[in-house]
């Protein structure tokens, strides 16, 4: 459990204002000590995050974060900070007080979180200082469209409760669709292609590599691992072809060049792509590479951040092979980790990793307001295989987004 990456997890923001009670549920939920707790308003500054599990969801994200009426300059960047987070959050817990009730604040706050269709769970804390009555919850409750359940983090009362309206609201879509799993069927053979170069970590496959490989085993499949140069042997060792091959996007021409036609083909990222977000927007952000020019302004994002080699996939080759394409300089930038532009119609184009270090939801949310603004998004995996001309092979396994690059 303590090893399910991050953005593995549903993640559950708790909000409300300063010393609802907050930080003491998140620690009575966890019962661990996790968040600082005290009589002072503004104790939590940052957001913090703790990983545990709630069966039968499974591994979970738990968020505690600033009070939404937090105050002066340094409280209105805590309050930034806080409402970033829905950016993020899979179900919302909103803290109230049983003595002061619904304010304001928590007015504003469910209709911000409704406008970005996340569910919300009610908890009122204090029960053991003031008991509300049925009626005044349910008051409160059919007010807001919420429910809203009575907990006191002092004597643990209503925690329990507290974890199965968390399993009642999660929302049962929260992973997206399998890494890879519904495009294969038990016993099929899956080639995955990973490339030992100065990119890759020591020691170690990198994180969407393994989590494919154990979606493949999770759906009965059998793997078969090799780098780049052993391909064709691969293949010629097995008695019937592969279902599918699936490789690093930076191996994509030498590695369509080696795969049979009819052997479908496609890349990690591309699989994320789909897995973490939404492939036919960035499938369909493709056709802008092709009107790029000299000047145009490209954002590079990436999702963690990362020593850099020589030849960084972000940094360089990225570049290197679209100013090729474009015949001039391009004015690049990039960000890495949780931060994305608020400004992004300056762009001509977007490309982003394969968010693997991101949850469903965040990505999901950074590709809607790349919608907004009207700018086009791909990803390093569905660029790389364009700019390679084996795009509409690596999408073979997905047709319905394939006719996309016909439109």
């Amino acid at each position: 459990m303590e090893e399910t990456p991050k953005a593995s997890r549903l993640h559950i923001a708790i909000l409300g204002r300063r010393n609802a009670g907050k930080s003491s549920l998140i620690n009575a939920l966890t019962n661990q000590k996790v968040a600082l707790v005290s009589d002072i308003p503004g104790t939590t500054t940052d957001p913090v995050y703790k990983a545990m599990e709630i069966l039968p969801i499974g591994p979970v994200m738990i968020i505690d974060t600033a009070g939404v009426d937090d105050a002066g300059h340094l409280g209105t960047l805590r309050v930034e900070r806080t409402m970033q987070v829905l950016n993020k959050a899979d179900l919302v817990i909103i803290v109230l007080e049983a003595e002061t009730g619904v304010t304001q604040y928590e007015k504003a706050l469910i209709e911000g979180i409704k406008v970005k269709r996340i569910p919300i769970i009610g908890a009122i804390n204090k029960s053991d200082i003031m008991e509300l009555s049925q009626e005044k919850i349910k008051s409160w409750s059919e007010d807001f469209n919420i429910p809203l359940l009575p907990i006191s983090v002092k004597n643990k009362k209503g925690i329990e409760a507290l974890k199965q309206l968390i399993v009642t609201y999660a929302p049962s879509d929260w992973q997206g669709p399998p890494v890879i799993g519904d495009l294969i069927k038990k016993g099929d053979t899956v080639i995955l292609v990973t490339p030992i170069d100065s990119a890759a970590p020591k020691g170690r496959l990198i994180l969407p590599q393994v989590q494919t490989i154990r979606d493949i085993l999770d759906h009965d499949g059998l793997t078969i691992v090799v780098k780049e140069t052993e391909l064709k042997q691969a293949f010629a060792n097995l008695r019937q072809p592969p279902q599918l091959v699936v490789t690093d996007s930076q191996a994509f021409a030498s590695v369509a060049a080696d795969t049979p036609p009819e052997v479908m083909l496609t890349s990690f990222s591309i699989l994320f792509a789909r897995h973490k977000g939404d492939l036919e927007v960035l499938v369909s952000g493709v056709k802008s590479i092709d009107r790029l020019k000299p000047g145009d302004k490209v954002l590079i994002a990436e999702a963690c951040t990362h020593h850099r080699q020589k030849d960084d996939i972000g940094t360089v080759k990225i570049p290197r092979w679209l100013q090729e394409k474009v015949g001039g300089k391009l004015e690049f930038e990039w960000v890495a980790g949780s931060h994305f532009p608020e400004d992004l119609s300056k762009y001509s184009l977007i490309i982003h990793c394969g968010a693997c270090m991101l949850n469903r939801r965040d990505m999901l949310h950074r590709l809607a307001e790349v919608s907004d603004k009207e700018v086009p998004v791909v990803n390093y995996g569905i660029l790389i295989a364009h700019i390679h001309g084996v795009l509409k092979q690596a999408l073979e396994p997905f047709p319905h987004i394939q006719r996309i690059l016909g439109e």
